[in-house]
């Protein structure tokens, strides 16, 4: 239930960005199939994270350790495994998430929003009646918001300083892509 709900706010997120960024560069089609597609994403999100608040009043304990393991473990995308046969050193969704970062269709700066809006959505850090484990998951995803955004501005100050790049996606025919 818990990555579920990260994993459908993330790609409503992305979606949205990128029907967003394909409307500003005047493909109304692809924005509006962008914006079909982070509607439908977002009531997904809605009923896991509705499954998942019920659970907290039932389990706080439980769900707060839960929370904590899922964070551990990062909360990463299906499209991790996505592969054109022909990923050298950098793999296809390495590449891909580079330049989604870049132009800003999800960013370090999203998770971390994503992360403090199930934090506050779910009452985290209001839990009591704990267990000591339960205590310190709790502390340590209630931290975690902070932490990313200090990563996240880390990671742009070095890309600002970092040499442009091209990378390439077969699916676009192999058209390269330019990373500033």
């Amino acid at each position: 239930m818990i990555y579920g709900a990260f994993q459908e706010r993330a790609t409503f997120i992305s979606h949205g960005h990128t029907g967003r960024l394909a409307g500003q560069h005047g493909d109304k089609a692809l924005a509006k199939i962008c914006g079909a597609i982070a509607a439908d994403e977002r009531r997904h999100e809605a009923g896991y994270t509705r499954g998942s608040a019920k659970l907290f009043e039932v389990d706080p304990d439980g769900m707060v350790r839960a929370l904590a393991y899922v964070m551990r473990g990062k909360v990463t995308m299906p499209g991790l495994l996505m592969s054109d046969g022909r990923d050298g050193g950098e793999t296809l969704f390495e590449r891909f998430s580079a330049v989604a970062e870049r132009v800003g269709v999800y960013t370090a700066r999203d998770y971390g929003d994503l992360v403090e809006h199930f934090v506050r959505r779910w009452w985290v850090a209001e839990l009591t009646g704990l267990s000591g484990e339960g205590r310190r998951a709790q502390e340590y995803v209630c931290g975690l918001p902070p932490k990313i955004r200090r990563m996240a501005e880390l990671a742009h100050q070095r890309a600002a300083r970092s040499e442009s790049r091209t990378v390439q996606f077969s699916w676009i025919f192999d058209r390269s892509v330019m990373l500033r």
